[in-house]
């Protein structure tokens, strides 16, 4: 995860940057660091240094190593010191990016979303340079939309600051155990603060070290049964810290990982038993007996439950089904083959041989290359003729790498008229389809539908793409009547896809498990890489899963390349 967070904290350096209007060739050089770190196949802890990357200097290797080494920049800190507070807030807002917000703090003195609010409805936006009524009014609707949300923080961000938390706790004297919590321990696609148990003898010297470590930058509340404090690794997020008895930890870790709904079913349980459940254990009145356990499984047990996963810990149907039909829930080590990949034919950065290896490196058994289609000029997508060239390629790096199949694909654009980008003889070459939308995301449900429910009806088109076009935090999904959507995908055996870029994450879990349960549907869960790099986005995307119930047989990356090859070839019965 470390580069992950070098990556993250150079790209807010180059957006503090450019906020405050520094030299732009400054500030790209901090972009294409964190590219670079981000798409490295080599972790930065496993290179002699950052200058082993490409385009890296003296003066980027230098950042890069402060925050390897300290977790935060001090660059970046005195750049935020400098700017109004609510100016990088203004970056939430969906449409407006660093060079804009800049113009609008220099041209109207705008330091906050308020501000911009007022300025926006005044009429003033759209007389200056780059802006326009246009953009005016979709700055309106970002604002609406940023307003109506809550705040909260994509996990992919979450995790790695969890971890280097982590860390810090564990190293401190007479801490026994430490575990995330929370939201972030059932894996939701975003949370809005950190959760931890502390298993200790010495809770009060063990508060007193938390509120030192160095990121806390405000102390909210200090105890001895719990430490609520914020802390900033590049972002600012609250954490609640809870200090039990060593005894107590495993009771307690499953009382504060939740959900509020699934422990009210927990407590009912156990009241039915003629017991009393708390974070601190099983109490029984009748005998005044209290019951602490060596791991969850025990606990389950004593309350004459199976154990079930923190991830469906939601009070979503796990307390009322009999144990047989709970999920064994989706594996790792289960998943065989990423089938949504780009590479430099189209907006990639890396060679399919580079993706081939990098996928081969995790154990895959397959990969299939999509790159964008004709239609998609912004991305570099593919002309028929472009395919048939990179089916060459695929063709050679396959007879070079042994030990992982590389199939041809696409993933073509459904366009705002309904038409595929492809003739039907292009597709029924490529080994695997995969069809999306890219545009016209404002047009009316019945019609985006009927684009989508088109693109299932052709017989060569296998998989739907991130099917709601959500991105989390930024852009709601488009309208869709999605129960025309899976009954469509029951009946032509099409493949829904479960995106699991941390931005789209899309399908959600709540569409899985209904997709699976109502209609029968089969799905796909695909990175949707651009390097290397991003193949790690795996993770996400079978959290996510796992929190949708999915099993191994749901997923058609679990299955074995003539499997899965007998799976694609029924949709058009060969």
């Amino acid at each position: 995860m470390i580069s992950v967070h070098v990556a993250v904290v150079l790209k807010q350096l180059a957006d503090m940057m450019e906020l405050k209007g520094e030299n732009p060739f400054k500030v790209n050089a901090y972009r294409r660091a964190a590219r670079a770190v981000e798409n490295s196949r080599t972790p930065l802890d496993s290179l002699k240094g950052p200058e082993e990357l490409p385009g890296i200097g003296k003066g980027t290797a230098a950042v890069i190593r402060e925050i390897m080494t300290t977790g935060r920049s001090e660059q970046l800190e005195k750049i935020k010191s400098q700017l109004p507070s609510g100016l990088p807030e203004l970056l939430t807002i969906p449409g407006l990016g660093p060079k804009s917000i800049h113009v609008l703090y220099r041209e109207l003195g705008i330091t906050g979303v308020d501000e911009l609010q007022q300025a926006v409805e005044a009429g003033r936006v759209r007389h200056l340079s780059g802006f326009g009524e246009k953009k005016e009014r979709n700055l309106a609707e970002g604002i609406r939309q940023r307003n109506k949300r809550p705040q909260r923080i994509l996990l992919v961000q979450a995790l790695p600051l969890a971890e280097r938390l982590q860390e810090r706790i564990e190293k401190i004297p007479h801490v026994k155990r430490v575990e995330p919590a929370g939201s972030l321990r059932r894996r939701k696609e975003t949370v809005k603060d950190l959760d931890f148990v502390v298993a200790t003898e010495q809770p009060r010297q063990v508060a007193e070290a938390i509120t030192a470590i160095p990121e806390v930058t405000k102390v909210v509340n200090h105890g001895e049964t719990k430490v609520s404090i914020l802390i900033e690794m590049e972002l600012v997020i609250p954490v609640d810290i809870r200090l039990v008895r060593p005894q107590q930890f495993v009771s307690a870790l499953h009382h504060f990982t939740g959900s509020k709904e699934h422990n009210v079913r927990i407590r009912q349980r156990a009241k039915e038993l003629g017991w009393k459940v708390s974070e601190y254990g099983i109490h029984e009145p009748a005998t005044d007996r209290d019951f602490t356990f060596q791991d969850e499984q025990e606990m389950f047990v004593k309350l004459g439950l199976p154990y079930m996963e923190p991830e469906i810990r939601e009070d979503r149907g796990e307390m009322d089904v009999p144990a047989e039909r709970l999920p064994r829930l989706l594996q790792r080590n289960e998943y065989r083959g990423d089938l949504h990949l780009h590479t430099r034919w189209s907006d990639g950065i890396a060679t399919v041989e580079e993706m081939a290896v990098a996928a081969k490196k995790r154990g895959y058994s397959y990969i299939a290359i999509t790159d964008h289609s004709q239609f998609l000029k912004v991305a570099g997508g593919l002309t028929a003729d472009d395919l048939k060239r990179q089916r060459e390629e695929i063709d050679r790096v396959n007879e070079k790498i042994a030990g992982i199949t590389v199939l041809a694909g696409v993933e073509m654009d459904i366009l705002p008229d309904g038409r595929l980008d492809y003739p039907d003889d292009v597709l029924q070459e490529l080994d695997v389809v995969i069809a999306s939308i890219h545009s016209g995301f404002q047009q009316e449900k019945a019609r985006l539908t009927r684009r989508i429910i088109g693109a299932m009806e052709n017989p060569y088109v296998h998989i739907i793409a991130h099917p709601t076009g959500r991105l989390i935090n930024r852009r709601e999904p488009y309208a869709l009547d999605l129960d025309e959507v899976f009954q469509t995908a029951k009946e032509t055996g099409t493949i829904l896809e479960l995106n699991a870029n941390p931005f789209r994450l899309d399908l959600n879990e709540q569409y899985l498990k209904r997709g699976k349960e109502e209609f029968g549907l089969t799905f796909s869960i695909n990175t949707d890489a651009h390097s290397p790099e991003t193949l790690s986005h795996i993770g996400m995307g079978l959290a996510i899963a796992r929190r949708g119930w999915l099993e191994a047989d749901d997923v058609i990356n679990t299955y074995s390349l003539e499997q899965l090859q007998e799976r694609l070839a029924q949709k058009w019965g060969g």
